[in-house]
């Protein structure tokens, strides 16, 4: 408790400093009469990868830990997840997919074999976390299984038999194999990938064969499983031309087609640093994430002419932050600090998906706990919430709502060759009647007032920080968090304050 009261005295005096600064004019106005379609609860979802402790430690200490757990899962991850609603967890990778034998991860935990992690440090893979610990973990938190299958060095058999191991119900030698390893009822998959990264660690294929290997994957997909809404391997970032070709000759066996898109500060090489990074970088950071929207538009263009009702869906299930990561951590476990830019990053991202609601069903931060833009980070025993956990634990109320255009007049951030918006928002009304509006302010020096449309009265929640890499450690786990926010009328219009480098969530009235 002392923690926290420490911490909200810390933002009080900080919203009154930027209060007595002189505010930069913004407006906001949000058309009401142009409803989008539904923002898909699983554009909120999470991606769990067999990769550095994002699984083991992560989410899985075993039934035996010290550690306080539901039947081997961190009872602390368990309950931070349930509270941000998590609609969908991607599994088991990324590249850990392309190189994994599903029958290595069922049984009796003490008769599976041990491998190599080949992708992801070289390190030995117990297989303790398998089908059975995942499916269960998913119902736990209450989400959706969005498996994925191994396209890259798998057989289209060995998909079509997982499938029928964990969906079937009936006498068939499968599901009497899942019985017996615990599982009377079938597991319900509602979502299946075809492959990863197929131009990548996926099987270095050209677009063309994949293409035709995708086909050959979707057909098997649609006699074994169900109704799983199958999902192609798209193409990362700006590929438009993988997009072209997958949805040319692949689009009718699908019903989305995936898109990778990592926002790197610098460049694949030297990506940057997680915290003490230069001012520059913190407006490259965001211009970058900002750059998504454009590279939406051409691909959904190109979809367009494929499909022209859309019915195949983008889902973008590898986004979110890459930095070059932490000193000393080991090598390939991609563990990163998570500062106020990430959490900014993820308010632009979102609110690039709540404008294309038309293509965009689902999409995947990466990486849900110690991996990459983690929404946890946990060191042995310790658990501490991040910066984008706290930005999604915001963002809860646009889950399933339906979004409105909002027309933002606002000045420019101008860093050295960064030219940007300083305010992006986005407005969602719920499945209550209730109306939301987000507000990020990403100048990291000057506080805004921003005159809305909007009568009546709004409070939310609001997220900022003192520097422009505060971010939480296990000594001081409160450094960034939301505090109370709320609005107030000036000419019988709503009016928001907002804080340099601050997003802010409130419900309208």
């Amino acid at each position: 408790m002392k923690r926290i009261r420490q911490a909200a005295i810390g933002v009080a005096s900080l919203l009154m400093s930027y209060s007595a600064s002189a505010q930069v004019e913004v407006s906001v106005s949000v058309d009401t009469t142009k409803p989008g379609p539904k923002i898909e609860r699983a554009v909120y979802g999470q991606f769990a990868e067999h990769l550095g402790r994002g699984i083991y430690e992560g989410i899985w200490v075993g039934k035996d830990s010290s550690i306080p757990n539901v039947k081997g899962y961190r009872k602390d991850v368990v309950e931070a997840l349930r509270k941000i609603k998590v609609p969908v967890i991607r599994w088991p990778g990324g590249c850990f997919a392309d190189d994994y034998d599903w029958r290595d991860g069922i049984g009796p935990a003490a008769q599976r074999p041990e491998r190599m992690n080949k992708f992801w440090g070289g390190v030995p893979e117990t297989n303790a976390f398998g089908t059975h610990e995942f499916m269960d973990f998913t119902e736990l938190i209450g989400a959706d299984a969005y498996v994925a299958a191994n396209m890259g060095s798998g057989t289209p058999r060995e998909m079509a038999r997982w499938l029928e191991y964990m969906t079937a119900d009936g006498t068939s030698t499968l599901a009497k194999e899942r019985r017996a390893n615990g599982r009377e009822k079938p597991w319900k998959v509602k979502y299946l990938g075809v492959g990863n990264e197929s131009w990548g660690c996926g099987g270095e294929m050209r677009p063309e064969f994949a293409g035709d290997l995708s086909r050959q994957f979707g057909s098997y997909a649609r006699l074994h499983g169900g109704s799983a809404f199958r999902v192609a391997s798209g193409g990362s970032a700006d590929d438009f031309n993988w997009t072209d070709v997958m949805m040319e000759r692949a689009g009718k066996y699908f019903d989305a087609i995936s898109l990778h898109y990592y926002t790197i500060p610098l460049d694949w090489g030297t990506k940057g640093q997680a915290t003490g990074f230069p001012k520059e970088e913190w407006g490259i950071t965001l211009r970058n994430a900002q750059a998504l929207d454009g590279m939406l538009v051409r691909h959904e263009a190109i979809m367009d002419k494929h499909d022209p009702e859309k019915r195949v869906a983008l889902s973008v299930d590898e986004w979110g932050t890459w930095y070059d990561q932490e000193p000393g951590s080991t090598p390939g476990f991609l563990y990163q600090q998570n500062s106020l830019r990430d959490a900014m990053v993820a308010a632009l991202t979102l609110n690039i998906f709540h404008r294309h609601t038309e293509r965009v069903k689902m999409a995947n931060i990466a990486q849900m706990v110690n991996v990459l833009q983690a929404m946890i980070l946990t060191d042995k025993e310790r658990m501490l919430l991040t910066p984008t956990y706290h930005l999604f634990d915001l963002y809860v109320p646009f889950q399933g709502a339906i979004p409105f255009p909002a027309k933002v007049n606002s000045p420019r951030y101008i860093e050295g060759d960064v030219d940007i918006p300083m305010v992006d928002a986005s407005a969602a009304k719920d499945a209550n009647g209730k109306m939301w509006l987000s507000l990020v302010n990403l100048d990291p020096n000057k506080a805004v007032r921003i005159t809305t449309d909007f009568t009546g009265k709004a409070k939310g929640r609001m997220l900022t920080a003192a520097k422009i890499d505060s971010h939480n450690t296990f000594d001081k786990p409160d450094t960034v968090k939301p505090v109370a926010y709320s609005g107030r009328t000036v000419g019988g219009k709503l009016v928001f304050d907002l804080p340099a480098k601050a997003i802010a969530v409130v419900e309208i009235n």
